[in-house]
């Protein structure tokens, strides 16, 4: 079957192409000719460290002599998963034995605008059509058993990798589907905590497919919930879920946002701006703007909202304006939680959580708290707060007049 999967958008046989980054060198060696000179990949090459990068994240195959695995006592359980910010279905305190959560996830390359002020546009890699991917919720101890699967109208090969799994790359080397191919792998959650899942195909690709958007967060909760350092349970109302993009989206010698007829268009240009470090944008699900006036977060005083925020590529510095970190974990679930924290820190690669119960009505800023990113580059959310007003607390004793020296 012939299907167009490569950056350069070149017809190439499923069987005849190497994988990851090395699918643009193919299309730049071998079709240069055949292709229109705006659409062929102006390739660097890669780098030692890509390459090896790229040989480790080829597909793998499970060992053959491995015994099957023992799946006596665990049930069979479906998990509805939910677009961000919201988080899917749960509970808070496992009942019963292990389970084997079966998700669903299908890859989506789709046209985002990034911000409709300059009209920066990307086109985004998703996992089920969200930048993030959605919120994975189970139990220590719980089976994760995904299906994912890669649409024939995709132009590319995706994969994931799993920060809470272990072998084959986190599941990046068993799970590389092209256009029209699925597969299934089941892993077991070992490890409490939150973290990162994203897109690894190999090589350049690893890069680019996660400042596309392709990545997300699962948490993994304890068995008996969450504790403070003393033991005591910890419970919350709700969940509000963060995942800051950094895009590089190209430029034209004007200084405008390129636009590109299709996914993998922009490879080489995003390769080009990628290598500056410098994101044109820092957002919060997807867009400028996503999670502020209609989108902004709803909550009530006296509601607790453990705040999940991923951050699949850069260190982030995350601070809710007006309130705190009451409880934070910027590790696993199994460490204490740091307490009364003002900004909390998000290791590039990683997702947290934090806990805070909101005491005054308002609209909360939440924030990259590097500032040049938080404000000038997007990563503002907001968090509306219903509820009676406390004195007690801050109190506005005289409003602003003039006066004189």
């Amino acid at each position: 079957m012939t299907k167009l999967i490569n950056p350069g958008l070149m017809k190439t046989s499923r069987r005849n192409v190497l994988r990851g980054s090395m699918l643009a060198g193919a299309a730049a060696m071998t079709g240069a000719a055949a292709m229109s000179a705006p659409r062929s990949p102006k390739m660097h090459g890669i780098n030692a460290t890509s390459s090896r990068l790229y040989r480790a994240a080829d597909p793998q195959s499970a060992d053959s002599n491995a015994k099957p695995a023992d799946l006596s006592g665990y049930t069979r359980v479906k998990q509805e998963l939910v677009a961000p910010p919201f988080a899917p279905a749960h509970e808070q305190v496992a009942t019963g034995g292990p389970k084997i959560v079966e998700i669903t996830m299908e890859t989506e390359e789709r046209l985002m605008v990034v911000d409709e002020d300059n009209g920066a546009s990307v086109w985004a890699l998703t996992y089920n059509g969200s930048v993030p991917g959605p919120l994975i919720i189970v139990h220590e101890g719980d089976m994760v058993e995904l299906t994912l699967r890669n649409p024939t109208s995709s132009m590319m090969e995706h994969n994931i990798d799993f920060h809470a799994s272990t072998g084959a790359l986190g599941g990046g080397g068993l799970t590389h589907v092209y256009p029209g191919e699925e597969c299934v792998l089941r892993w077991k959650a070992t490890k409490p905590g939150c973290f990162t899942y994203h897109c690894a195909p190999g090589g350049d690709m690893i890069p680019y497919h996660v400042t596309h958007g392709m990545n997300g967060a699962i948490m993994v909760l304890p068995r008996d919930g969450l504790k403070d350092k003393d033991g005591n349970p910890l419970r919350y109302d709700r969940i509000a879920y963060f995942g800051e993009q950094d895009y590089y989206l190209p430029k034209d010698e004007n200084g405008d946002y390129k636009t590109y007829e299709a996914a993998g268009d922009d490879y080489a240009d995003s390769l080009e701006a990628m290598r500056g470090l410098i994101p044109t944008h820092s957002v919060f699900n997807g867009a400028v703007g996503a999670l502020t006036g209609e989108g902004a977060i709803k909550a009530n005083v006296g509601e607790t909202v453990l705040m999940v925020h991923n951050q699949a590529n850069r260190d982030s510095r995350p601070h809710l304006i007006g309130g705190h970190g009451n409880y934070v974990w910027e590790s696993s679930f199994t460490d204490a939680p740091l307490q009364d924290m003002e900004t909390w820190f998000v290791r590039g690669g990683s997702a947290v959580a934090a806990m805070y119960t909101f005491e005054q009505p308002g609209v909360y800023a939440y924030v990259n708290h590097n500032l040049i990113e938080g404000v000038m580059l997007g990563a503002t959310a907001h968090v509306v707060v219903e509820g009676q007003w406390d004195n007690a607390l801050m109190e506005q004793v005289v409003a602003p007049r003039s006066f004189e020296a």
